[in-house]
Order: C-alpha cells, then structure tokens, then sequence
C-alpha cells in the first residue's frame, strides 16, 4: 500500500494540473485526515522570522519555567510511563473573534507584530482550503465558512509549542494521541526535528518535517458535516532526545453558537438518518475537554444522546 504522505502544491492550482491537485487534496481529505502544503502563499520571509522570534522567546522566557517545572516533578529520572502529562512547552494566542496578542505577557514588539500578520496570513488560507473542499464535496462554495460562522464568527486561535529535548521519550510523550475537536488545522512546524506521527490502518505514520510547509488536517467537525467522508485522525508527538522541536498550531474552528450537522446534500438518497450527531460547537467543545485523549465516537455518542434528549415538540404559535 502506498503510504507516501500526500503533499499539495497550491501554485498548480492555477494551472492546467488543477484537476490533478484537487483530486489530491480529496485523496487526503478522504484517506489521511492530513496533508503538507507547500507554495500556499505565506512568504519564506515571513515564516524564517515567525521561527527564529518563536525559537527566541522560547529561550529568553520558557526554557528555564520547563527546566523547573521538570525538577520539581523529578521527571528526568521516571521509570514507569507516564499517562497524564505532555512534554510540552505551550502558550496560546486567540486572533478570532477578538484577539489577545497585546495581553500576552513577555511578548516582543516585533514577534507581537509578525504573529498578529502570520494569524491573518493563515485566517486566509484556512478559508481557502474551506471553499476547495466545498468544491471536491460538491457543497456550494461558501457553505463551510458558513457554517462555522455562527453569529459571532468563527474562533481562530494559535497554540504555539515547543517540545525540549526529552530524557525518557519512550516514557513520556510529547504530545499524547488524540483527534482535534475543532475544524481546520493549520501547521508550521520545525524542518529540522520531526515527532508528529498520524495513525493510519492501524501504524503510526510520520508527518515529515518539511521547510516552509503549512501541514493541514482535519478536526472532528469537518467529520460531522461531511457525514464521515472526511475523517478526523488519531495523532500524537513523539518527544525526542536530541533537539527542541517547534509546532505552531493555528486552528480554525466554527463559532462558539455555530450549529453543527452533515450537510443534507451529503446525505445519501436512502439514508432516513444522519451517522452524525446536530449540535452547537460550544457544547461539544465542553464535552471534549474532558476527554480529549479519548476514541471520538464516544463523544459522537453522547451528542447524539443529548440531541434525543431535547427533542423539541411542535411549536405552538399564538
């Protein structure tokens, strides 16, 4: 079987390979939940600056909060696995509906500046990649951003992550597996120290680590309103030994009151039912908190049981 990782060049979609790439992104969609974008428009400058401010700061204000954070835990000397705890280093900055840059504390002038311009760099392309799957789905162009629109607009926010060089890798993760709750994912992550690892038939599969690619994949709720052609994946970080890896993870998800649903015309001709639960993003983002390293289908479930429990009667206008 082919497992080569699918990787989309956008400059040809312009071009008379459009088709070729189209049906490439649909492959991915429908069998990896992930692929890497290279010549997606976010200039080499800007992304060699994000890494450099991202890797400084993480030196000038993170670094030594982990070292301690790791002693005072004794964690370079585990000897048993650890379940409940990510080799990460993390901060998180929202852009959409309202964004926190200034309020962060420690920032640059200059990395507040290129994160605010990279967000909206990646808010763009996020809805891009929305309107191409709308066109390989056969849904109106528009109608993704449509939904995650809601009434506020959609909720647009960056995790960004550094992961230290790990004593124990085979002990500790760095990131522990899990699908994303949201809608579209979009990375930039370190070129030179790889870790990301995808599940597929049942393998774990190597996100490789690509300079000045944009890594895509897909959350839980793109799996809904698709009516599960498209699949959330399983994923996960591997710490490793030698090398600080960086990960900025921007993630692109519906409106805290967007209603959730397959799209009807997903819906086969026969089917009477939806596979997939309805439900407001809000609650399902309560839901996931909690078991974030859990199976999805559970979570499904629960919506789908919560959906039956509020059935509405007919409506009495008076």
């Amino acid at each position: 079987m082919d497992q080569h990782f699918p990787i989309v060049d956008m400059g040809k979609l312009n071009t008379e390979e459009r088709k070729s790439t189209m049906e490439k992104i649909k492959d991915a969609c429908e069998n990896w939940g992930f692929f890497e974008l290279v010549n997606h428009g976010i200039s080499i400058e800007m992304m060699d600056k994000v890494e450099k401010l991202t890797k400084d700061h993480y030196k000038k204000c993170m670094e030594q909060r982990f070292k301690e954070m790791v002693a005072s835990k004794g964690l370079e000397c585990v000897q048993s696995e650890i379940n409940d705890l990510d080799w990460e280093s993390t901060f998180f900055l929202r852009h959409l509906p309202s964004s926190n840059i200034s309020e962060i504390p420690d920032l640059d002038d200059d990395y507040r500046k290129i994160m605010k311009e990279f967000a909206l760099k990646l808010e763009n392309l996020a809805e891009e990649l929305l309107d191409l799957l709308c066109e390989n789905l056969g849904l109106e162009k528009g109608y993704l951003k449509k939904v995650f629109y809601g009434s506020k607009g959609p909720n647009f926010g960056t995790k960004v992550s550094n992961y230290p060089p790990c004593p124990k890798p085979d002990l500790i993760k760095g990131l522990r597996a899990h699908t994303d709750a949201g809608g579209i994912i979009l990375l930039f992550q370190d070129d030179k120290v790889s870790g990301l690892q995808l599940l597929k038939d049942d393998q774990w599969i190597d996100v490789p680590p690509m300079r000045h690619s944009i890594v895509i994949n897909l959350g839980d709720q793109l799996e809904v309103i698709t009516n599960g052609k498209y699949k959330s994946v399983m994923h996960r970080v591997i710490a490793q030994t030698d090398g600080a890896r960086m990960s900025i993870a921007s993630f692109y998800n519906p409106s805290d009151d967007a209603i959730i649903s397959p799209a009807p015309t997903l819906l086969k001709e026969n089917e009477t039912s939806e596979i997939y639960p309805k439900f407001v993003f809000d609650d399902y983002m309560k839901l996931y908190m909690g078991l974030k390293f859990q199976a999805k289908e559970p979570r499904f479930e629960a919506m789908m049981k919560a959906m039956s429990s509020v059935e509405v009667g007919p409506v009495v206008s008076i």
